[in-house]
């Protein structure tokens, strides 16, 4: 069995889902990756109205995270959670391909 391209954690799903009922949008959580950040690359996180036509798409728990192809070449492996703990609650990328990372966990370098 072939690993995950990208995957979405039962807690980070259920944590989208409780956003999106608020806001009144759809459980679909992009992730796209920006040049910049303390590393090189930062991670962003938004919900999306829909996934377009070349994202990868993959579903848990019926909540969608979709990823644009050039972000994918950068996160592909990854796994996305919901994490709490003292410095506060916020999705986090397991990243295979970081080659580092920085303290505040939202930027990486390849």
């Amino acid at each position: 069995m072939s690993e995950p391209i990208i995957s979405l954690t039962p807690g980070a799903a259920k944590r989208v889902a409780w956003i999106a009922e608020r806001q009144r949008k759809p459980a679909i959580l992009r992730l796209a990756v920006d040049g910049g950040g303390c590393a090189g690359f930062t991670y962003k996180f938004e919900l999306a109205e829909q996934a377009e036509g070349d994202d990868t798409v993959a579903e848990t728990d019926g909540v969608r995270l979709v990823v644009d192809p050039t972000s994918l070449e950068l996160v592909q492996g990854s796994a996305v959670d919901f994490v709490e703990d003292l410095g506060g609650a916020a999705f986090k990328v397991t990243n295979p391909n970081a080659q580092s990372g920085c303290g505040c966990g939202s930027s990486f370098s390849v």
